[in-house]
C-alpha cells in the first residue's frame, strides 16, 4: 500500500490471519478494487471521521455556551442575500 504526498511513497506491511486476509480479499473484490486501496480508503475515512466527530464535540461545546440559532431566512437576510 502506497501513500503518496509531496512526491513521497510509503510502504505499510500488515500482519492478517487467513480468515481475515479472506474477508479483506473478498470485500474488496464486492467493491471492485484492491486489497491496498480497500485499507487507504477505510483508514482515510476514519481519520476524516475523528475529525468530523472533534469539531462536532467543539460545535456542540460552543452552542451550549450560547445556544442561540438561526434560521436559514436569518442567516440570507443578515448576508443581504434576500
Amino acid at each position: 500500500m502506497y501513500y503518496k504526498k509531496g512526491g513521497e511513497n510509503m510502504t505499510i506491511s500488515l500482519r492478517l490471519n487467513d480468515n481475515e486476509t479472506e474477508l479483506f480479499k473478498k470485500f474488496a473484490a464486492m467493491r471492485g478494487i484492491t486489497v491496498s486501496e480497500l485499507i487507504r480508503q477505510s483508514v482515510l475515512e476514519r481519520i476524516e471521521d475523528e475529525y468530523d466527530l472533534k469539531a462536532y464535540k467543539k460545535a456542540l461545546a460552543a452552542y451550549k455556551k450560547n445556544p442561540v440559532s438561526y434560521s436559514l431566512d436569518d442567516v440570507e437576510i443578515e448576508l443581504g442575500l434576500k
